[in-house]
């Protein structure tokens, strides 16, 4: 087995092929459909792999699906055999009854029709549709990205639900998963903070993170979320929850999801106040957390965790898990929602078919597409744009951050996953407390309480950071030191922590020259890091898409490849 194209049909659609045990090419659909969160077939995103790689369907080996049944448009876009066809897909009746009606939003049968100028994807007699569960696509995601082959580790899944389970215990150990224990529906936490989320009036299922950045600005109210939760106690679920009446609107291709406990909850964030009821649903989140994983590290008796699901996007509560001192190791999958399930499902796919080939440390998430000079200067030219060739991005970029001007910074292939590890990043000078003001009214147009990431130097970190260990994709945050949170206000939290992007050279080495140039300036090796979008876009991909946002934001500068833009004055306040 060779070739494995991984789909991720709908929420954060997306598309991933796997090569010889590695991933070469990795997209959600939405980067390139510039639609939020879409959940249309990812035929954009199956196009990119397969011509990055230079195959067609036809050379496929496999096809992973993250699904325990076969969603109807894979038959509409692909040319499948009855022979092919899993066996999950014959007795899908069954497997749609009762309640994960309520939880699973795309799986009802469609009338597409293709017009003749799409045809279906023809694949080989031999190649394998191979169905893969919804949490073991995510556990493949981690374990197999960890590069902990030999040592035994515990893989904790969480997310709102997926094929009827919520939360998902693994042990994984010589390159293999074994599961230990799901619960369903009723113990999803990723439910409860997504219904403190829309109380808030946020979108369930996209913003949890802005709960999650108000919740330091506010105090803890313990009990006030009581019975809204399921309560987990020493590694097992003691108190259900039952959530009801769920539903979804289909959005332009993307889902908003509902559950009647918002209704509750809407009240009570009115009665405490935006920032204490985020508090507390945060407190809530992370100790509920803490009562599943550290009862399990001690169970299967390990020092490592790897986990994956939507739930491991709060940073705070990842921090809160390493702090407990339990891990050695600790290995977020860099994208570990939805659209990372299109990788989780194609390395499961190809490890349990080649289980003695040992799989490797992920170094980096750039896995998308990427634009040559000679591209951008075309597109430069098609519009009528001035421009200037810099010799050294780099050295420029450091400068302009110095002179405290806000930069896009267009670089390399693109980054998978919701974060921008600076390939499509929006990069300004964190020394001066305001530039994070700056950048949410005048850039991002999004809530002044929303923080930034700083991207370091790797061998700098432990300079700013307290307790932290390697974290190069800023899913863990961590406190930051007495000394330098005055040095670097604008990428320091309120309650004092950062969600750091750690760089090495060897992994991205433009950008790490960029820092390091803008270091030997100022005498601080961090810039902030923000990704290149505006609030409720997805992250730019394409230049085109670059160049838009430059003149459609307070951006001073915009570097894309060698090439170099600016404006003639700064955004005004």
């Amino acid at each position: 087995m060779k070739y494995v194209l991984g789909i991720q049909t709908g929420h954060d659609a997306a598309a991933s092929l796997v090569v010889d045990g590695k991933i070469v090419a990795d997209v959600a659909e939405e980067r390139l459909t510039r639609v939020k969160n879409d959940s249309s077939f990812p035929l954009n995103a199956i196009a990119y792999c397969l011509d990055f790689a230079g195959i067609t369907t036809e050379d496929l080996d496999a096809i992973a699906l993250p699904n325990e049944y076969l969603h109807p448009s894979v038959q509409v876009f692909f040319d499948i055999s009855d022979k092919q066809l899993p066996k999950e897909k014959r007795s899908i009746q069954s497997k749609l009854k009762g309640k994960v009606l309520q939880y699973v939003m795309n799986t009802k049968r469609t009338d597409t029709v293709l017009p003749l100028y799409q045809k279906p994807l023809k694949i080989s007699p031999t190649c394998q549709i191979i169905l893969v569960d919804h949490h073991k696509a995510h556990a493949g995601s981690a374990y197999y990205t960890s590069g902990l082959n030999e040592e035994r580790v515990l893989v904790v899944t969480m997310d709102g639900i997926g094929d009827s389970s919520s939360v998902t215990i693994w042990k994984g150990e010589a390159n293999h998963l074994e599961a230990l224990r799901s619960w369903g529906g009723e113990a999803s936490l990723g439910w409860f903070y997504s219904n403190c989320t829309e109380a808030l009036g946020w979108r369930h299922g996209s913003d949890e993170w802005k709960t999650m950045g108000l919740a330091p600005y506010g105090k803890t109210h313990p009990g006030a979320l009581d019975g809204f939760h399921p309560v987990f106690k020493d590694g097992e679920l003691v108190t259900p929850h039952e959530y009801i009446n769920g539903g979804a609107w289909l959005d332009h291709s993307a889902y908003h999801y509902h559950f009647d406990d918002a209704y509750s909850l809407e009240p009570i964030a009115m009665r405490l106040g935006r920032e204490d009821f985020s508090a507390e649903a945060q407190r809530v989140f992370q100790e509920q957390t803490s009562e599943i994983i550290l009862p399990w590290l001690e169970r299967v008796n390990t020092r490592h965790l790897c986990v994956a699901g939507g739930a491991f996007l709060n940073v705070k509560s990842n921090q809160d898990i390493w702090n407990s001192g339990k891990l050695d190791t600790q290995w977020i999958y860099p994208n570990p929602g939805d659209a990372g399930l299109a990788v989780g499902a194609a390395l499961c796919v190809y490890y349990e078919a080649l289980p003695d080939h040992k799989h490797e440390l992920l170094h980096d998430a750039y896995f998308g597409p990427s634009f040559s000079n000679e591209e951008i200067q075309l597109i430069l030219d098609q519009r009528g744009l001035e421009y200037e060739f810099v010799e050294n991005p780099s050295s420029v970029a450091a400068q302009d951050l110095a002179d405290n001007k806000i930069l896009g910074w267009f670089q390399g292939r693109m980054e998978s996953g919701p974060r921008a590890l600076g390939n499509r990043s929006i990069l300004m000078s964190p020394l001066r407390n305001e530039n994070k003001d700056i950048i949410n009214r005048c850039v991002k147009y999004r809530e002044a309480f929303r923080p930034f990431c700083p991207s370091m130097l790797y061998e700098k970190s432990t300079d700013y950071l307290i307790n932290s260990r390697d974290e190069r994709f800023m899913v863990t945050s961590f406190a930051v030191r007495e000394d330098k949170k005055a040095k670097i206000p604008a990428v320091v939290h309120v309650d004092g922590t950062a969600r750091p992007q750690m760089v090495k050279h060897s992994y991205n080495p433009r950008y790490y020259d960029l820092i390091k140039a803008f270091g030997d300036i100022t005498g601080e090796y961090v810039i902030l890091n923000t990704s290149f979008n505006v609030k409720g876009e997805p992250v730019v991909c394409h230049p085109r898409e670059a160049i838009r946002c430059f003149f459609d934001t307070g951006l001073d500068v915009l570097i894309l490849g060698n090439y170099k833009l600016t404006k003639p004055r700064a955004p005004q306040l």
